[in-house]
């Protein structure tokens, strides 16, 4: 309550304070910059820069070396009497203050009255109890140049303490980081596990789990998908390795569970070994302790916050743990609780049956790979992820609405209950720890619960002076507690966003106000506009592009964030007593959450939505430069309504990208091109143009989101076939993108139906999208328009049977306005020399163009090169791929038949134009 308001439930409008206080900041930034060095560096190292610290801070504390007090002679005053070290100013005579402080809170009596109140309201530069001392420190000591202050009326002693004082806190909080993080790198480089792990040791281990089990996302490893993954964070407790007594012990894991499905005989669905354990694994609690055996190995990379890695395969019943110590009590109510909001969303559509779990708690166990995308291409992603504005969202709904900042507490749903301000803060931090609990007590959840708490404290209060000592004390705390989050990404964005909220938001929406836009419009677009321009440059750090869309469709979701999270808690406390009415709740939380996920997979659908920009730490420098001049510039031209029209109009072209206009201004796709070669990494997507959006899609590349990009370029809607040469996965992974948004006929396969898993996913993929699947076999030809092709290979009965996929690839002979172009998919020398005998080596003569087989691989039939003697050869390889690909014997001898070797690692993606006699190829 605000005691000068003379009101039980403190003023309706407080008032506001002065300057920024940033006393706080720089001990924080310093000890989160040792925390994050100190880490991995020498014991030695980091004992010796502790220690230093400590003697300097030392010496500045006790005064060493000045007189009374820290206080030079020079200050002119000396020690007041009784020895208390209380030095004077000039002239001796000692400045009204409080009666505890060592030094004067205010320089001199300025007021006009003469009763040295400097406050209009009267109670400026007093404290609490009335002595005076305002100093956040409790010494009565500030900063000559703080808030507040005019440092023309201070004694020079009075500038001189401050900064003596500033330094020592400054130098503990170094030291203090160095220790907690010192401590912490200890942990992983102490123990039997990391000398067991240098030598891939196979042991028996208790660990006790720290996190929730999660698959691992598929990821595609040259021509396979790595394996279904359950990976868990945990401690090692206890190590046995060679049949020896067990090793008591502490030391950070991960623990990586391979329980791959494999498929039927058929290629059909999973028969179902390694289900038992994967669903056994996903079923622990965090707190829990197991017992597992496995091989442990040392992290992938240097810096990680885990001193090995203990992989267990799965072996039947070998990889299903043995608990051995059940969770904690509070883990097991948070598990209710979890498993109630799953079940209680299990009913819903898709993409809020998956936005709901991780919007509420975390959970994005349901989250695909297409969603996930959208998220992150639209800077969403925090919505997937517990943040703090989840926190501040309920807290906001008990102490007040952030409309009603000014207000405080009062206007929640507290004080219409009745209940006093005492009992509204301990129901506050109630709802914080519970939070905390049901969310798990991960870094990136405590993070969000200190975060959210300073951001609820700018709603709540108004106060915004003191909220940013608040976020440095958070931030200091927390780098103290687990100095792990000083490297981590999540943490400085974070950090980054509330500054953004507390410090350029407010200003921002001042100044929106000031030119006539609603109140509630100009906060919340000061709100996503500030935190991107602070969050952006490290965004583009870890994924090297820049979202346009990101600031729109921030402010699109921001209506529907927060019912979807109350009635998303609702369902979570409601599902364990009362599961119809969860289901209820939930049904009503997911109009909001498909909302969301709609603005996301609207805003990455566009064509414009992101543009790429240089990674690393040099992106971010040039990002953040183009930020600071590109503000200043928005300032002056909302002084122009037209201007900020025409700017407004411009950004709306480059996102939407018309395809007539982006024709023009970019020359892609050239007009009349025949086939285009899309830029899709290690992997293979072969465009053949069937008229105006219409195209034959020859593979599919690795990736969803790349094959997805080219086609909506081309300005491809719908695709009458698509061409799948084998089942690899890169050449199928990215199945899900060309079906997507797009009109499919077929899809057209080998019959040599392995790898089986890559077989299974195609076939989900097809009956998902509903769309028919067919087999083609030699001697098959088709013809769309004035495009006609005709297969080539595989036969329908292979003797001897191919000793892999490669050798069954789809061949196809296509032709187009007078241009030939053989597509030989990742055929081998062997199959290479199977077709050379088939009749169809018959109709090779004239080959315009050549699909190079497996990514230019050194292993080609040289005969079949000269005898197709092509002039031109494409060959699709992903930009410093660890095969070698394209192999230099394979390109010199295409070019020694006379054929222009081009490769999208090197040239992107590219499209060949004109007809017979002439050609032409165009780069995007």
């Amino acid at each position: 309550m605000h005691a000068a308001s003379g009101s039980r439930l403190g003023a309706s409008h407080p008032r506001q304070e002065g300057p920024v206080d940033l006393r706080l900041v720089p001990p924080a930034l310093a000890a989160w910059a040792t925390a994050a060095w100190t880490l991995d560096a020498p014991p030695r190292l980091v004992a010796g820069v502790v220690l230093l610290c400590g003697i300097v801070a030392g010496v500045l504390l006790s005064g060493w070396g000045s007189g009374a007090r820290g206080v030079p002679p020079a200050a002119g005053g000396g020690a007041s009497p009784g020895g208390t070290g209380g030095a004077t100013p000039a002239g001796g005579a000692r400045p009204s203050g409080g009666t505890g402080s060592r030094w004067p809170d205010g320089p001199v009596d300025r007021s006009s009255d003469g009763t040295g109140d400097r406050s209009s309201e009267g109670t400026r530069g007093r404290s609490r109890d009335g002595t005076g001392d305002r100093s956040p420190t409790g010494t009565g000591l500030r900063s000559p140049e703080g808030p507040g202050s005019r440092s023309p009326g201070w004694p020079a002693g009075a500038r001189y303490e401050w900064s003596r004082m500033s330094g020592a806190a400054l130098l503990l909080c170094v030291a203090a980081a160095g220790v907690s993080a010192g401590l912490h790198g200890a942990d992983l480089r102490r123990g039997p596990v990391p000398v067991l792990a240098r030598e891939y040791a196979t042991v028996t281990a208790e660990v006790e789990l720290t996190s929730d089990p999660r698959l691992a996302r598929p990821r595609v490893r040259g021509d396979h998908v790595t394996p279904d993954s359950v990976l868990v964070d945990g401690q090692v407790r206890s190590v046995a390795a060679d049949g020896a007594a067990g090793t008591e012990t502490r030391a950070p894991v991960l623990v990586v569970v391979d329980v791959r499905d494999r498929a039927g005989p058929d290629g059909g669905r999973p028969a179902g070994i390694g289900r038992g354990a994967r669903q056994a694994w996903l079923g622990l609690l965090p707190s829990t302790r197991v017992r597992v055996t496995g091989r442990l190995a040392p992290a992938l990379t240097g810096g990680d916050r885990i001193a090995a890695v203990l992989r267990v395969r799965d072996r039947g019943a070998g990889a299903v743990p043995v608990v051995v110590r059940k969770p904690s009590a509070p883990q097991r109510v948070a598990g209710r609780l979890r498993a109630g909001l799953r079940e209680a969303t299990d009913g819903l559509p898709t993409d809020a049956r998956a936005l709901l779990p991780g919007l509420v708690v975390g959970d994005t166990s349901r989250i695909t790979p297409e969603l996930d995308e959208a998220f992150k291409e639209t800077d969403l992603a925090h919505i997937l992820a517990v943040s703090g504005s989840n926190l501040t969202i309920m807290l906001a709904l008990l102490l007040g609405p952030p409309g009603l900042a000014q207000h405080v507490e009062r206007r929640g749903l507290a004080p219409r209950l009745g209940i006093p301000l005492r009992t509204t803060a301990l129901l506050g931090g109630a709802l914080t720890l519970g939070f905390v609990v049901v969310c798990r007590p991960d870094p990136s959840v405590l993070r969000a619960a200190a975060c959210g708490a300073v951001v609820l404290l700018a709603l709540a209060t108004g106060r915004r002076r003191s909220l940013i000592p608040a976020l440095a004390t958070a931030v200091l705390l927390l780098v103290l507690y687990d100095p792990w989050l000083a490297r981590s990404y999540g943490f400085l964005l974070s950090v980054l966003a509330t500054g953004a909220l507390l410090t350029l938001a407010p200003r921002w929406s001042t100044a929106l106000r000031r030119r006539g836009l609603p109140p509630r419009l100009a906060e919340a677009l000061a709100a996503a506009g500030a935190a991107q321009a602070l969050c952006a440059p490290v965004v583009a750090v870890l994924s090297a592009r820049v979202s346009l869309v990101a600031v729109p469709c921030n402010l699109l979701v921001e209506f529907a964030v927060a019912p979807a999270t109350v009635l998303g808690f609702t369902t979570l406390a409601t599902a364990p007593w009362a599961m119809p009415a969860a289901k209820a709740s939930a049904w009503l939380a997911s109009w909001p959450a498909e909302w969301i996920a709609g603005v996301a997979r609207t805003g990455a659908a566009l064509p414009g939505a992101g543009v790429d920009w240089p990674g690393g730490w040099g992106g971010a420098l040039l990002l953040a430069l183009a930020t600071a001049v590109a503000v200043p510039l928005g300032r002056r031209l909302l002084r122009r309504p037209w201007l900020c029209a025409a700017c407004a109009a411009l950004l709306l072209l480059a996102v939407v990208r018309p395809s007539p206009l982006t024709r023009v201004l970019t020359g892609w796709p050239p007009p009349g091109w025949r086939l285009a070669m899309c830029d899709v990494g290690q992997g293979d997507a072969t465009v053949l143009a069937a008229g105006e959006g219409t195209g034959v899609v020859v593979d599919a590349g690795p990736d969803p989101v790349l094959v997805d990009r080219c086609l909506d370029r081309l300005g491809i809607t719908r695709i009458p076939l698509v061409v799948l040469t084998h089942f690899h996965a890169d050449h199928v992974a990215g199945l899900p993108g060309v079906l997507r948004g797009r009109v499919v006929g077929a899809i057209e396969t080998t019959g040599f139906a392995e790898p089986v898993d890559q077989v299974a996913f195609v076939r989900r993929e097809a009956e998902a999208g509903d769309v028919p699947l067919v087999r083609a076999v030699a001697g098959e030809r088709r013809r769309l328009g004035s495009l006609d092709w005709e297969v080539l290979w595989p036969p329908a009965r292979q003797v001897p049977e191919p000793e892999g996929p490669n050798d069954a690839s789809v061949t196809l002979l296509v032709r187009s306005a007078g241009i030939r172009m053989l597509l030989l998919g990742d055929l081998e020398p062997p199959g290479q020399q199977a077709l050379a005998r088939s009749p169809a080596a018959a109709r090779w003569g004239g080959v315009d163009v050549l699909k190079v087989a497996h990514h230019g691989s050194a292993y080609q039939d040289p005969d079949l090169i000269r005898a197709v003697a092509p002039r031109l050869a494409l060959i699709s390889a992903g930009a410093d791929n660890p095969y070698g690909h394209p192999a230099p014997g394979t390109v010199a001898a295409l070019r020694a038949t006379g054929a222009v070797v081009l490769r999208t690692d090197r040239d992107g993606a590219l499209a060949v134009v004109g007809t017979g006699g002439r050609l032409r190829v165009a780069r995007d």
